[in-house]
């Protein structure tokens, strides 16, 4: 069966923004949050388990300017399941972008 690769871009403001909802059992296998500013900000990156809890995937990450972050990297794999929610918040409105990839239904 072949792999069915997905991506999704998102601006993370500082409320909390979803990057990616899962609609199935998918995995994660990259996650790169980018500074938009000319300051630091600072990041936090959760997964909504379950509609119930926050489990998350870095927090109060500083992100100097001008930079980014690779938080999934390197053949790293996260696996989620249907209705998790991958969720950001930036201490600074619109101060950065999210890019996500995803393999989906990863199993049947």
């Amino acid at each position: 069966m072949a792999q069915d690769f997905e991506s999704n871009g998102a601006k993370v403001t500082d409320s909390a923004t979803t990057i990616y909802t899962s609609d199935s059992n998918d995995a994660i296998v990259g996650l790169r949050l980018a500074n938009l500013l000319t300051t630091a900000i600072i990041m936090d990156v959760y997964i909504y388990e379950g509609g119930s809890t926050n489990r998350y995937l870095c927090k109060n990450l500083s992100i100097p300017p001008a930079s980014s972050v690779e938080l999934i990297q390197g053949g790293a794999k996260i696996v989620i399941q249907n209705n998790d929610v991958v969720k950001g918040l930036c201490g600074t409105e619109n101060g950065c972008d999210a890019w996500i990839s995803v393999v989906d239904a990863i199993s049947s």
